[in-house]
């Protein structure tokens, strides 16, 4: 494996405006490639906007949503990946040939999709189907895997995706500044979005606070530190339909260390290297060969009643 420089971006959606928001990808595409980047990773549903899908009937989810490979935004997903020399990933809602829904991340080079998954734990929208496995696939020699946004909270998804290869995890989310039963959690208000040039001091102690970085600081460290990985961290800045997010997107390397993060509240991205002289050394690997699987596996295994397609704003346990 050889180093790869990664870029992993922020922006503003527009809910349901797809050319509008692949005429962004393209121009933060456009200026990672000029720096010199293999890849930039985008958020969950970068190219269709996300929240404003809580209120859309399975009429309206068909279409927005596309058929992969064949819609028209892997199309101009790979057209840019051609034009720029590099590889993206950006995300998606997906529609399969019997009308079935979900939540989709891809990753596109210069012939084409590279690899696509669904999400495991969707739920913005009741008509969208959880994916059923995981998704390992390379780039430039390096095994790379992908998580959308809550597959991240249930840990055996992390180190699933690290057992089967992955010495990199692209975790693209919508997240933070959400209401939870967690002690500081709750939306920010817009407001501050709005007056952000005249006071960006308030809004930044908003984003930076337990609504928002504070807690990602609480677990996402720790996915890249148990499991040895880099962890490519993408979510949006600016309103998602009536929702504020604080972007914060990052890389965090084997040793669980922040490596690049942007702090604009602007469309942007932040760029690291990474080598895999850290995925050999970091403390993680010692503790997956130290394992003692026969002590847990029937534990870890047992059944219980799994609770999907959980609609956001009607869960206060989400974050």
């Amino acid at each position: 494996m050889k180093n790869l420089k990664i870029a992993t971006a922020q922006f503003e959606n527009k809910s349901g405006d797809k050319k509008y928001n692949l005429g962004v990808i393209e121009t933060l595409s456009q200026k990672a490639a000029n720096d010199g980047c293999d890849i930039i990773s985008f958020h969950e549903c970068s190219i269709t906007g996300y929240t404003f899908a809580r209120n859309l009937s399975k009429e309206q989810m068909l279409d927005l949503a596309e058929i992969i490979p064949i819609g028209e935004s892997i199309l101009k997903l790979t057209e840019i990946a051609q034009n720029q020399n590099i590889i993206i990933l950006a995300g998606l809602f997906e529609k399969d040939e019997n009308d079935n829904l979900f939540k989709a991340y891809v990753c596109v080079d210069k012939n084409g999709l590279v690899a696509k998954y669904r999400k495991l734990h969707p739920f913005i929208n009741p008509y969208l189907t959880p994916g059923d496995c995981y998704c390992i696939f390379e780039i430039k020699g390096w095994k790379c895997g992908i998580l959308i946004c809550y597959d991240n909270n249930i840990i055996e998804n992390v180190r699933a995706t690290k057992l089967l290869g992955a010495d990199i995890i692209f975790m693209p989310h919508v997240t933070m500044c959400t209401p939870s039963t967690r002690p500081g959690a709750g939306f920010v208000d817009s407001q501050l979005w709005e007056n952000r040039e005249a006071d960006p001091t308030s809004l930044r102690l908003e984003f930076n606070g337990m609504k928002g970085r504070d807690w990602l600081m609480k677990w996402l460290p720790a996915r890249s530190y148990d499991n040895a990985i880099y962890t490519i961290f993408s979510n949006p800045i600016g309103m998602d339909d009536d929702q504020l997010k604080n972007g914060c997107s990052m890389i965090i390397d084997p040793f669980g260390d922040i490596i690049a993060e942007c702090h604009s509240f602007d469309d942007s991205f932040a760029t690291a290297i990474i080598t895999p002289k850290k995925c050999r050394k970091a403390g993680g690997n010692r503790y997956i060969q130290a394992r003692r699987p026969e002590l847990y596996r029937d534990i870890i295994g047992q059944e219980h009643e799994s609770k999907q397609n959980v609609i956001w704003l009607n869960s206060d346990e989400i974050n």
